[in-house]
């Protein structure tokens, strides 16, 4: 499949059609990133949507444009937390099963929201990959529909209305700073900043540790990794080796891809807290930290940086942002 697949007015379409369920959500000035970057540098806080991450666009566009008979017969997906949260909440909205399967590496506080928004929550496998299987055997079971975390033309479509969004509040951007995983978002936005303005540079940022979509545009075809631990564990998980629209359109809209360690992703997660007062996910702070650890070049006068979510279990959360503190305070004390 190609990236001209999916259109511009495939995204105005979706914009119309979740509007009902997706926030319109804020973009503020960061006045300590613009002193420490020469930019004027802003915030996109999907954080503030009513799931906690940006993936109700993507999951209200695919759900909501099935045919009645089919919602009625249920959804079913695999999902890191994010996504899984964002398809449970549009079926309840609806009044529809979902079936929402996970690896076993999930955080508990993203299997507890699931739970809490009724959704049938199936733990199989160490991987998403793992997760996927059991998915896809749902689906044939039963009959309900497979709800794709991000290689699917309407989930990007729906995640693209964020980049609607960004040119309506920011028409003058330079440089977009979006997380990387499965490429679903990044796509989506892309596509809709370029088809305005084929200038905005748009930056990928994914963490150093089995980073798939990075490796597979180095190898020019979807690769597998292994998992490892990492903050930013929104991002983890393959692209699919029969991908169909992510690696293409990451190719083709995507300028650069920053990579980051997990003491990168730790300070931005602290850095969003201590200046924003924003509780952050690690991959919801990727933004923030690879512009802490200038790893991007030539940002230009206008940035924005997409937060995409804020889903985080709190004791995690807590010993991170008091590491980094600690770390801060013994760097005063020593001079460093």
């Amino acid at each position: 499949m190609t990236s001209s697949a999916i259109t511009l007015q495939d995204i105005f379409r979706a914009q119309k059609t979740i509007a009902s369920l997706a926030r319109h959500t804020p973009l503020i000035p960061s006045l300590p990133l613009s002193e420490r970057t020469g930019a004027t540098v802003q915030l996109k806080l999907e954080l503030l949507q009513e799931t906690g991450a940006f993936k109700v666009r993507g999951a209200a566009n695919k759900i909501l444009t099935l045919p009645t008979e089919t919602q009625q017969r249920g959804v079913v997906t695999v999902s890191t937390g994010n996504h899984g949260r964002a398809v449970a909440y549009v079926a309840g909205q609806l009044g529809i099963t979902a079936a929402v399967c996970i690896s076993e590496r999930v955080p508990e506080n993203k299997v507890q929201a699931l739970r809490q928004l009724k959704a049938e929550v199936v733990i199989h496998g160490q991987s998403q990959d793992e997760a996927e299987i059991q998915a896809k055997k749902i689906q044939d079971e039963r009959g309900a529909t497979l709800i794709p975390p991000f290689d699917d033309a309407r989930i990007i479509a729906g995640q693209g209305t964020l980049g609607l969004e960004l040119l309506a509040d920011a028409p003058d951007l330079d440089t977009v700073l979006v997380p990387l995983s499965g490429g679903g978002l990044i796509a989506g936005v892309a596509l809709a900043l370029k088809s305005a303005n084929p200038n905005i540079c748009v930056v990928g940022i994914s963490m150093e540790r089995a980073a798939v979509m990075h490796r597979s545009l180095q190898a020019g075809h979807p690769v597998q990794l292994p998992e490892e631990p990492t903050l930013a564990d929104s991002l983890q998980g393959g692209i699919g080796l029969d991908n169909q629209y992510t690696l293409a359109m990451v190719q083709h809209y995507v300028d650069d891809v920053i990579l980051l360690t997990e003491a990168e992703i730790a300070a931005g997660m602290a850095f969003a807290f201590f200046e924003h007062h924003l509780v952050l996910e690690g991959a919801g702070a990727v933004g923030i930290a690879a512009l802490l650890c200038g790893k991007v070049p030539n940002l230009g006068k206008n940035v924005a940086v997409v937060l995409s979510g804020g889903n985080v279990d709190m004791a995690a959360f807590l010993a991170v942002v008091q590491a980094e503190r600690e770390m801060g305070d013994e760097r005063l004390e020593t001079g460093n």
